[in-house]
C-alpha cells in the first residue's frame, strides 16, 4: 500500500512539473536557429527542438584553452565537426550522428537504407522530453553543455598529465559568448577537471594543477544550401580533399569520392573576365594582437588576393579587424587567432568543413605568438657585433622577423583556403608560401646579410591550386578539360608539388622535397648555409646581446646559430639513394620516377661530410669563455645545449648532438636499402660500399695534431661506429646492408689496431666492437638525438587539420 501511494505521489508531481513547463520560470529567451531558454535559478538552458529528422551541422571547440604546446589544447582550438539530427525515441529526444563515411548517392531510397543500416551511427547525446508545445519539443540541454565534448580529460591523459574528470560543482554555464543567430547558435560552458597531475608540462601552466579550468564552445549550424557543386580532386593539383565511398557507384567507377575543400566563391557577372564576388571571402584577425605583428599579420594574409584576381575575381578575399563585439568561435567569422603558450611550437590552419561536399563553412588559424622571437633570435645570432654601440639596435632583428610573420600568416591562412604543403617549392624560386621556409642568409662582402631573408607576397604555385580549385567556367566549357590544362600548364612551367609524407628526412626519398631548405641544389646550398655559419660563429661575441644581460642569455643565443645548418643538411642527406618522382596520372606529360643522378649524390655526400668534420663542428676555443656556468634563476631550458660535465658548458656534447644528427638521417636504413637496389639497377650509382668507405676516412681516418680537435673527433667517431652498428642489427635492413655494414666495422677495427693509423682509445674502441658481436642487439638504436628545439620551431610542424 506503501509503495502504491508512493508511485502515486512521485506521478503527481511528474505531471505538475510537465504541465508547468518553463511558464513559470524567469526565463532569458534567445531566438534563432534553435530557439532557447536560459533560467539563472537553476543554471539551465532549455532547447526548442522544432524540426525532428532534420539534418545540422554540430562541431565543438575550446574556447580558452591549457597553454602548453606540448599538450596541445590551445585557445580557439577546433574540435570534431559532425552531421546530426534529433529523433524521437520513446520520451526522449536522441541527438543521432549519421555515418557519412559510407553512402549511397541514389534516388532508391532502399539502396540509401541498405547503406544506413549496413554501418554503425552514433547516439551523441539522449535528453528527457521536458516539455511539449504543439510539434515543439522542450529538453533540458544542459547536460549536454557540461560534458567534456573536446575531450580535454583524454587529452591528458594520454599527456601522461593525469587523470581528470569534469567536477560540476565547480562548473557552470558561460552566457558571454552564449547567442542566437538565424543561422546557427553558440552555446558556452565553463568546465572544471579535477584530478591528479602527474606530468610536469601541466604544473608549468597551470595556478593549481589538480584543477583545470576551460571553456568549451558548441555550435549547432544549419548546413549549407544545394547551391554548391563540389570540384572533384586531383593528386597533382596541392588541394586538400575530403572524401568517402559511395556504394551506389557502378561497378566499372572508382567507389571512393574525392573532393577538393574550398570556400563557396561565385562572381556577380559570370560572364565577365573581372568581376566581384556575389560573398566575398573574409578572414577576420584577433584585435588582441599586439603591433607590428598585428600590421604583419593583415599584409601576409591578404597576399592571396592576388591569387583570387589571378582567376578573375575582383577584392573576393579581404581580411579584416574582428570586431570588438564579435565572438572569435562563431561559425560566422574566419578567424586568424594570436595564440600564446609557456613554449614556442607550431602553428595551424583549421577548417570547419561541410562533410557531404567539402565546403569550407570557416576557416580558423592558430598561430602561436612565441614564433616570432625564434626568428628575431636567429637573427640576432646571425648578425655581426647587433649590441656593439647602442642596446636598442633592433630594428635589423625585428624586421626579419616581421617578414617570417608574414609569410606565417599567408601560409596558415591557405591551409583554410584548401591548400596543401608543397614542400618542392623551395627548388623552384620559392614557388609556394606552402612550403617552409628557412632564412635565406647571404654573405656580401664577407658579412652576414639578413635583408631578404624571406619572400613576399604568395608564389606562382599557389596561384595554380587557387585557380584548380575556385575558378569558374562558362557552361559551354568542359570542367574537367579546363582543370587538366591548369595543372598541364603549370607542369610545362616546371612547377612541381610535394607534400608532407614525401619531404620527412627520416627515411623520406624525394630529392627536392623537404622542411625548412632552400635553394635548386640542397648541397650547394649547404655549403652556403655552412659559409654563413662559419663567418657568424667567428664574429660572434658578447655584442650579440645587451648590456646587463648574463652570458647565459648569449648561449642561448649561440644555439640557434651552432645548429643554423641542421634542416639544409636533412634535405641534402635525401639525395643520398634519393629519387625524384611525381604524383604522375595516366594521360599527363610528367615522369613517374627515376633515381637522383649519381653525379649529384656525390656531390651531396662531400657536402654532408663536412657537417660531421671536427673542423666545422667545433666550437672554436675562443668562443668557449662566452659560456659561464649558468647564473642564477637562468638555469637551461630543452632550447639549451645539453651536456654532462655538470655545471661546466659541455662543448664536446654538443660536437655529439650535431654529429648525431646528421648521422641519423645519412644512414637511416631505409636509406641504406635504396643504395643497394640503385647500385644493382646501374653500376655507376653511388653504393652502400662507398658511402661507408668515404665515412670512415673522414672519421677514423681523420687524425689532428690539435689536442681538442683530438677529443672532438672522437665524440664524432664513436656516433659513426654506433650508426653503423644500428645497420647491422635493425630489423629493417636488407641482408646485404647488414654485411656491408659488418664489413665497416671490421675495417675499423683493422684501422684502430693499426699503430700507425694514430687513433686515439683505441681499447675502447675495440671493447665496444667486441661488445657489439657479443650482444648485438643491445646496439640497435631506440632514442632520437636530443637536441634543441630548432630553427624556427624544432622538430614539431605546423598543422592543417580538416575537421
Amino acid at each position: 500500500m506503501k509503495k502504491l501511494i508512493l508511485t502515486i505521489c512521485l506521478f503527481v508531481n511528474i505531471f505538475n512539473c510537465f504541465s508547468q513547463g518553463l511558464k513559470d520560470k524567469k526565463l532569458s529567451t534567445y531566438n534563432g536557429f534553435f530557439n532557447f531558454h536560459y533560467v539563472e535559478s537553476e543554471d539551465k538552458i532549455y532547447l526548442e527542438v522544432k524540426d525532428l529528422n532534420k539534418e545540422f551541422l554540430y562541431i565543438n571547440s575550446l574556447a580558452t584553452g591549457v597553454g602548453s604546446n606540448d599538450i596541445g589544447l590551445d585557445r580557439g582550438q577546433l574540435g570534431n565537426e559532425r552531421i546530426v539530427k534529433f529523433e524521437k525515441a520513446g520520451n526522449k529526444l536522441l541527438l543521432v550522428q549519421p555515418n557519412q563515411k559510407y553512402r549511397a548517392i541514389t534516388n532508391n531510397e532502399l539502396e540509401r537504407n541498405s547503406i544506413e543500416q549496413a554501418f554503425a551511427k552514433s547516439v551523441l547525446f539522449g535528453f528527457k522530453i521536458v516539455e511539449k508545445r504543439d510539434d515543439i519539443y522542450i529538453i533540458d540541454f544542459t547536460p549536454f553543455l557540461m560534458e567534456d565534448a573536446h575531450g580535454v580529460a583524454n587529452t591528458l591523459k594520454r599527456s601522461k598529465e593525469g587523470v581528470y574528470k569534469v567536477d560540476l560543482t565547480k562548473s557552470a554555464l558561460s552566457l558571454v559568448r552564449t547567442k542566437a543567430f538565424p543561422k546557427n547558435v553558440e552555446f558556452e560552458a565553463l568546465l572544471t577537471l579535477k584530478g591528479t597531475p602527474t606530468g610536469k608540462k601541466l604544473r608549468t601552466v597551470a595556478p593549481t594543477p589538480s584543477l583545470i579550468s576551460v571553456t568549451q564552445h558548441h555550435s549547432f549550424i544549419e548546413l549549407p544550401d544545394d547551391d554548391y557543386k563540389p570540384r572533384a580532386f586531383d593528386v597533382r593539383s596541392g588541394a586538400i580533399s575530403m572524401s568517402y565511398l559511395d556504394y551506389a557507384t557502378p561497378v566499372h567507377e572508382q567507389i571512393k569520392k574525392r573532393f577538393v575543400t574550398r570556400h563557396r566563391l561565385k562572381k556577380k557577372n559570370p560572364q565577365a573576365s573581372v568581376s566581384e564576388a556575389i560573398e566575398p571571402i573574409i578572414y577576420y584577425l584577433d584585435p588582441g594582437t599586439p603591433e607590428p605583428v598585428k600590421s604583419a599579420l593583415l599584409e601576409g594574409a591578404s597576399w592571396w588576393n592576388q591569387a583570387y584576381e589571378a582567376i578573375g575575381f575582383k577584392d573576393a578575399f579581404q581580411v579584416k579587424i574582428l570586431p570588438k563585439d564579435a565572438d572569435p568561435m562563431d561559425c560566422r567569422y574566419n578567424v586568424i587567432q594570436w595564440v600564446h603558450r609557456s613554449t614556442r611550437g607550431w602553428s595551424y590552419g583549421g577548417s570547419v568543413t561541410d562533410p557531404r561536399t567539402g565546403e569550407i563553412i570557416k576557416g580558423h588559424v592558430s598561430l602561436g605568438s612565441l614564433r616570432i622571437r625564434q626568428d628575431f633570435l636567429i637573427a640576432q645570432a646571425l648578425l655581426n657585433k647587433p649590441f656593439a654601440k647602442r642596446d636598442d639596435n633592433y630594428k635589423p632583428m625585428l624586421d626579419m622577423a616581421l617578414a617570417r610573420i608574414r609569410q606565417l600568416s599567408a601560409h596558415e591562412v591557405g591551409h583554410t583556403l584548401g591548400l596543401a604543403h608543397n614542400f618542392a617549392a623551395s627548388t623552384n624560386s620559392n614557388a609556394s608560401v606552402m612550403d617552409y621556409p628557412h632564412p635565406q642568409i647571404r654573405l656580401i662582402n664577407e658579412e652576414v646579410n639578413i635583408d631578404n631573408a624571406y619572400s613576399t607576397g604568395i608564389g606562382e604555385w599557389d596561384k595554380v591550386t587557387v585557380a584548380y580549385s575556385y575558378s569558374e567556367f562558362s557552361e559551354n566549357k568542359n570542367e574537367k578539360i579546363e582543370l587538366n590544362r591548369i595543372l598541364n600548364n603549370a607542369s610545362k612551367k616546371g612547377l612541381r608539388f610535394i607534400t608532407d609524407s614525401d619531404a620527412r628526412a627520416a627515411g623520406g626519398a624525394h630529392g627536392l622535397a623537404h622542411l625548412w631548405d632552400n635553394g635548386k641544389s640542397a648541397s650547394v646550398e649547404l655549403d652556403d648555409v655552412l659559409a654563413v655559419r662559419e663567418k657568424a660563429i667567428s664574429t660572434f661575441s658578447e655584442d650579440n646581446i645587451r648590456t646587463n644581460e648574463p652570458f647565459s642569455v648569449l648561449e642561448d643565443v649561440f644555439v640557434p646559430l651552432y645548429f643554423f645548418h641542421r634542416y639544409q643538411t636533412e634535405a641534402t642527406t635525401k639525395l643520398i639513394g634519393g629519387l625524384d618522382y611525381n604524383y604522375a596520372i595516366k594521360g599527363d606529360e610528367n615522369f613517374t620516377t627515376k633515381p637522383i643522378s649519381s653525379d649529384t649524390q656525390r656531390d651531396a655526400l662531400k657536402s654532408i661530410l663536412k657537417t660531421i668534420s671536427a673542423e666545422t663542428i667545433a666550437i672554436p676555443k675562443d668562443k668557449l669563455n662566452l659560456f659561464p656556468p649558468r647564473a642564477f634563476n637562468y638555469s637551461r631550458t630543452r632550447e639549451s645545449f645539453q651536456g654532462i660535465t655538470g655545471v661546466s658548458f659541455d662543448a664536446l656534447s654538443a660536437v655529439s648532438t650535431s654529429s648525431e644528427l646528421t648521422l641519423k638521417f645519412l644512414l637511416h636504413p631505409e636509406r641504406m636499402n635504396r643504395l643497394i637496389q640503385q647500385e644493382s639497377l646501374d653500376n655507376k650509382q653511388l653504393g652502400i660500399r662507398e658511402v661507408f668507405e668515404e665515412l670512415i676516412e673522414n672519421s677514423f681516418s681523420t687524425v689532428y695534431k690539435d689536442d681538442y680537435l683530438i677529443e672532438v673527433q672522437q665524440m664524432i667517431n664513436v656516433e659513426v661506429l654506433k650508426y653503423l652498428m644500428n645497420l647491422a642489427v635493425n630489423d629493417k635492413t636488407f641482408f646485404q646492408v647488414k654485411s656491408e655494414a659488418n664489413t665497416a666495422i671490421n675495417n675499423i677495427s683493422k684501422l684502430i689496431y693499426d699503430k700507425k693509423s694514430g687513433v686515439k682509445y683505441a681499447n675502447q674502441y675495440a671493447f665496444m666492437i667486441s661488445e657489439f658481436k657479443k650482444h648485438p642487439d643491445k646496439f640497435k638504436l631506440k632514442n632520437t638525438p636530443k637536441i634543441p628545439d630548432g630553427s624556427p620551431i624544432g622538430s614539431g610542424i605546423c598543422n592543417y587539420i580538416l575537421n
